[in-house]
């Protein structure tokens, strides 16, 4: 297997206190690997070491091939990083910010010119170009970020929980500009507190806990650490909540519980269970608005693993 990017063993110490334990990481070139995990697991710690922006006391990173530490200068001219504020300079335009980058990554101001003209169109900030950043809403300050990330076209990118603080629209926005770079080939590394955007995602995810992984898989692979499929239903008539209940429980051979207020669910075994309770739904006049057979969250994974409900909670 190709990995643009990977790490083995890394150990990263501030004082006595271990930030990284001997973690191991990979991203397969043009894909994305989504690091789940609370704040302090050691997140942004593996960034920064992939990033060049620290050293590891143990272990090895490398970025296509590179190792970070005895060839940074070249590691950096492959990688692009968002962190998890806006980094861009506030008293500077759209447009200035961009030819700036640009003209560090050693463009010439013609070429820098014309790389952040793209740019801003591609990302919706072409309007904008000539205002400052100060004018900016926080989703046009996380576009501007994500787009300077990206002036020197780089292979790698890391993404360190790149929409905190956006709202759904603006979050949504950001994923399908991490969409369309890894259709173009670039390969992502996002750290994120959000298990559905790591769901949506991520081809593949490693949750670190406590400066280690406790685990690596597709997001299909980790719900299957939780196992089965769940029902879930719930019926037009709020007063026949118990009399679901009581089908999905025969119908399972298991007590059935109320994860969402109007919502009864129950884990199965299988398809065939599904249609059966499709069946004794209707046999008992229970009218439905919502039926369907799932596999368990990542949420429910997050628990299964850490014991704890969600990555929010444990930070």
């Amino acid at each position: 297997m190709t990995f643009a990017f990977e790490a083995e063993g890394l150990v990263k110490r501030f004082g006595k206190t271990t930030a990284l334990a001997g973690i191991d990481l990979g991203g397969r070139q043009g894909s994305v690997l989504g690091v789940l995990g609370p704040n302090g697991a050691g997140k942004t710690t593996a960034v920064r070491i992939l990033a060049t922006l620290l050293r590891p006391d143990e272990g090895r990173a490398a970025v296509g091939g590179l190792d970070v530490v005895r060839q940074a200068a070249k590691v950096r001219r492959m990688i692009g990083l968002t962190g998890q504020y806006a980094s861009v300079d506030e008293d500077l335009t759209g447009m200035e910010n961009l030819v700036l980058i640009g003209q560090l990554l050693d463009l010439r101001r013609s070429e820098a010119r014309a790389r952040a003209t793209e740019l801003l169109d591609d990302f919706g900030l072409a309007e904008a170009a000539n205002r400052t950043a100060k004018t900016y809403s926080g989703g046009m300050r996380r576009r501007l970020d994500l787009a300077a990330s990206l002036v020197g076209r780089p292979d790698v990118l890391y993404l360190d929980e790149p929409t905190t603080g956006l709202d759904p629209v603006k979050r949504d926005d950001v994923w399908m500009i991490i969409r369309s770079l890894v259709a173009d080939g670039v390969t992502v590394l996002l750290t994120t507190q959000y298990l559905e955007e790591a769901d949506a995602l991520a081809d593949d995810i490693s949750v670190i806990d406590h400066g280690k992984v406790i685990a690596n898989g597709s997001p299909a692979e980790l719900k299957r650490v939780v196992g089965g499929q769940t029902v879930l239903a719930r019926p037009a008539d709020p007063a026949r909540l118990g009399d679901a209940a009581a089908v999905l429980a025969s119908v399972a051979g298991r007590p059935a519980d109320s994860p969402t207020r109007g919502v009864v669910a129950v884990p199965v075994d299988g398809d065939a269970t599904f249609t059966e309770i499709v069946r004794r739904l209707a046999d008992a006049g229970i009218v439905v608005t919502e039926l369907s057979l799932r596999l368990p969250s990542l949420d429910e994974v997050f628990f299964t693993l850490t014991g704890r409900h969600t990555i929010e909670e444990a930070a």
